[in-house]
């Protein structure tokens, strides 16, 4: 029995590598040492298809729409001080005293990447990952054909990991858009990227899964897929059998850091939202329900382990841990313990399709929610907030609305005002800071719990403001004679 173990193993290993060897191997007539084993009943057999599904056709079209990134950040100069030990041995030495700290500038390396991204419009959009475009400085495009393009950043989205860029140009090749709600388990999907620089790559695959979450981003309900995704795949186009988009990959769970059969990928319902959204605002109008929670399997989970027996009527749904105060959910009647099983009309069996729900809406918009309380089904509806409890529609803040110009505060004046960072006032003219009472030379320290060495601390401080509840910039400052002094910038005005 040992024998036969080994040579069904040898056969099934073969198999996997190359399908003629195997044929030979399953057809060789067994040890004469060896019993004949009884004979098995069949198995009950299932319907095959009649016809092999054929992705050439997909991936020719599709290959033409999704192009090579190269992106570059520069690297940043900064002033530090130095001592020479040879100088203060010898100034000593010679009697000329311990010789000053010297200033020089260190210019860090430019750095360098790569990823993917999909053309959705012939006039040159392109969608692609944050995480690939987020922190460029210069965006060079290169399409299947070879063509290169400079790229420009329309709006980039840290919670979806999504970013809309465009480039110059008429008549691009394109990938239609299809539905990734239709997409079932086990149906054939193509990934399409440029991994490990290998351009213009087609590996092909199944849906493994969907709504999958990974706690990876703030929103998230991830295609997954064993289609070979690697690095430079971010950005990249999932398409179906009809070549039509249904994901943007981005993510692949790994041990080793390279594809080992699980790749993810950003379905089209949320992408569509969020595309839309930077190209009208800049910036993503995120509806909020204003509930906390978990999936009704790991809420039941976790009593267990408490030695609890739970029973809510349902073992899929979204159980509901806490309702935020001045929320949509606690005006609609959303209470602790509720638990939200659809949302306009859709099954909500875990937490990731719930915020891929809330994700397809605005502030604004009126959806239904069905929920269990005690069991019993419940109906309501409700009118989605944004962050900070409206609806109004919220535009990304222009940096020139601030109406300033900063340069980061000479070596000598941090000496001076016994600071070890901050940005001057250059220039001032009409604008927020100045209608608050900002004057040339003011010395900005803080703003909210950002500190700031350089002006791209202070624009990312404005900019995580303006994505914030509040909506407020609080600046702690001092005036060039070195008198404290604060600053309140309300961005919503």
């Amino acid at each position: 029995m040992k024998q036969t173990t080994k040579w069904l193993g040898l056969a099934a290993l073969i198999f996997a590598s190359s399908a003629v060897t195997a044929t030979v191997i399953r057809t060789q007539t067994p040890p004469a040492d060896i019993a004949e084993e009884p004979k098995a009943m069949p198995a009950p057999t299932v319907a095959a298809p009649s016809a092999l599904v054929d992705l050439t056709a997909a991936a020719e079209s599709s290959v033409n729409a999704v192009v090579y990134i190269k992106v570059t950040q520069n690297g940043k100069t900064q002033r530090v001080q130095v001592r020479d030990p040879f100088a203060e041995f010898f100034g000593e030495f010679f009697g000329q005293g311990q010789m000053p700290p010297q200033q020089r500038e260190y210019k860090s390396p430019d750095r360098h990447g790569a990823g993917s991204g999909v053309i959705i419009s012939s006039d040159g959009y392109i969608v692609t990952n944050n995480h690939v475009v987020g922190n460029a400085d210069v965006i060079d495009v290169k399409l299947n054909d070879n063509r290169e393009f400079k790229g420009r950043i329309i709006g980039c989205d840290e919670n979806t990991d999504l970013a809309l860029i465009k480039i110059e140009g008429k008549n691009l090749p394109t990938i239609p858009i299809g539905n990734s709600d239709e997409l079932k388990l086990g149906q054939w999907v193509l990934a399409v990227g440029n991994p490990f620089n290998l351009t213009s790559t087609v590996t092909a695959g199944v849906v493994s899964a969907k709504a999958r979450s990974l706690g990876a981003n703030g929103i998230e309900s991830f295609i997954q897929t064993d289609a070979a995704i690697n690095s430079g795949n971010s950005g990249g186009a999932l398409v179906n059998e009809r070549g039509e988009l249904v994901g943007i990959n981005a993510m692949i769970y790994s041990q080793t850091g390279s594809y080992s059969g699980y790749g993810f990928a950003i379905p089209t319902t949320i992408m569509n939202k969020v595309v839309a959204d930077l190209k009208a605002y800049g910036v993503v109008q995120r509806a909020v329900l204003g509930v906390q929670g978990t999936d009704v399997g790991n809420y039941i989970d976790m009593e267990k382990t408490k030695g609890n027996e739970v029973d809510l009527g349902t073992v899929s749904g979204v159980y509901i841990d806490q309702v935020t105060d001045g929320s949509a959910a606690q005006e609609a009647g959303l209470q602790k313990g509720d638990v939200i099983v659809k949302l306009a009309g859709k099954d909500t069996d875990k937490m990731s399709r719930l915020q891929e729900e809330i994700a397809q809406h605005r502030p604004g918009d009126k959806v239904s929610v069905t929920y269990l309380r005690n069991k019993k089904t419940q109906k309501t509806d409700v009118t989605l907030r944004n962050a900070q409890g409206g609806t109004k529609v919220m535009e990304e803040v222009d940096m020139d609305d601030m109406g300033v110009q900063l340069k980061p505060l000479a070596d000598k004046d941090k000496q001076l005002l016994r600071i070890p960072y901050g940005l001057v006032v250059n220039n001032i003219r009409r604008g927020k800071l100045q209608e608050a009472g900002v004057d040339k030379g003011t010395i900005f320290i803080q703003v909210n719990d950002a500190k700031l060495n350089t002006v791209e601390d202070w624009e990312e401080a404005v900019k995580r403001a303006s994505q914030s509840t509040d909506r407020t910039l609080w600046i702690k400052a001092l005036t060039p004679s070195g008198r404290k002094v604060s600053f309140v910038i309300d961005l919503n005005e």
